[in-house]
């Protein structure tokens, strides 16, 4: 009898676990880290420090970027705050590109306005 009750604890418990909502994360599928794209003298126009990800968006003479950065906890082991940009600063960044050609990426390095570079992953 001990062994049956042992037995069925053990599968109740394995139903609940398996019942319980994962973790989602997305897949990061959609940037093309076979390539890297920069760009210049960029400003940013938002700096969001929001889990699960950060992001960066910033303009150029054509376009808007929106790039996508590692959890602020990773983050913050590479040397960004929470106040590393404000809307205004001008940087350049190394991206990998959206592979649907659009505009926007996964930031790989900013170069902030000192000079001092981070790594975004």
């Amino acid at each position: 009898m001990p062994k049956i009750r042992i037995c069925a604890g053990v599968f109740v418990a394995g139903l609940l676990a398996l019942s319980q909502p994962s973790a989602a994360h997305h897949s990061f599928a959609m940037f093309d880290q076979t390539q890297t794209s920069e760009l210049k003298g960029v400003t940013v126009t938002q700096f969001q420090w929001v889990n699960p990800h950060v992001y960066v968006v910033i303009k150029d003479d054509e376009s808007s970027y929106t790039l996508e950065c590692g959890s602020p906890s990773n983050m913050l082991k590479t040397g960004w705050k929470f106040n590393s940009l404000k809307p205004g600063d001008k940087i350049n960044v190394l991206f990998f590109p959206l592979r649907n050609g659009k505009t926007g990426g996964a930031l790989k390095i900013a170069t902030l306005p000192d000079g001092k570079k981070l790594d975004a992953w």
